[in-house]
């Protein structure tokens, strides 16, 4: 028997884990007509708002970003970009976890690094078997990518259309999208306390310092508190077989 086929997922466990990752990238997806709606009303262009959600493609960074745009102009520009940074160091954390069950190189690696964010590892560790997070991780971050991209656009000509959004009481939308976009990851006491200290920080130094400054201090704090206690609680490789990550094709 080949390797190959050694290392094949059952027909029942591929259907089992490809169900699961498209039906997280069409959930998660959703979101990114939101997005694209704020960050229109935010003052980015159509063609800026796909550009972020193709480049920068992290949902978390994206919302802060435009919300802190929307919030101070672009004089709030620098404030942003080092906001969405912090945020997005999580997912160089992950890419230490994937990489352990990834085995990839070279081009892999590149497009592996663009789809790593919560989702993909989520759906990737979650699975018994090396072959299964192999399978989860790319299909979960495939069609989040699809999904979130392509409903971005409709979403920036969604809110193309509506105008200004104060005409409509939606100012504080972003807000609203990055609280509901944070809130279900929150599972643990750890992460809770993080998210409340963060809230303090910003609430406090909102009077004090420009628009967009809080929320990098906010962030930074969270930051740190995150990576404490992944230092703290790092998982150990799943996978039941005991085989050692290598090199595998794109299922």
């Amino acid at each position: 028997m080949s390797e190959a086929a050694t290392l094949a997922l059952p027909p029942h466990r591929r259907r089992e884990v490809l169900r699961q990752s498209w039906s997280v990238g069409i959930a998660t997806g959703l979101y990114g007509v939101s997005f694209g709606a704020l960050s229109v009303a935010a003052g980015l262009s159509i063609w800026q708002t796909q550009a972020l959600s193709l480049l920068m493609f992290t949902g978390g960074s994206q919302f802060a970003f435009v919300g802190i745009v929307g919030a101070g102009g672009l004089a709030a520009a620098p404030a942003a970009i080092a906001t969405a940074t912090m945020l997005s160091i999580r997912n160089g954390l992950y890419a230490l976890q994937t990489s352990r069950f990834l085995g990839v190189s070279g081009l892999r690696r590149a497009a592996a690094a663009q789809i790593t964010i919560d989702e993909s590892t989520a759906v990737g560790l979650a699975q018994p078997e090396v072959r299964g997070q192999r399978t989860g991780f790319w299909h979960t971050g495939v069609s989040v990518f699809l999904f979130w991209n392509l409903l971005t656009f409709v979403g920036a000509l969604a809110g193309n259309a509506l105008g200004d959004p104060k005409t409509y009481g939606l100012d504080g939308a972003a807000v609203a999208a990055f609280v509901a976009l944070v809130w279900p990851r929150l599972h643990s006491t750890s992460a809770r306390l993080a998210a409340a200290l963060a809230v303090a920080l910003a609430l406090a130094t909102s009077p004090l310092v420009p628009p967009g400054v809080p929320v990098l201090i906010a962030a930074l704090a969270a930051v740190a508190l995150g990576l404490r206690s992944a230092a703290q609680h790092e998982p150990p490789l799943e996978g039941s077989d005991g085989e050692l990550p290598g090199a595998d094709p794109v299922p």
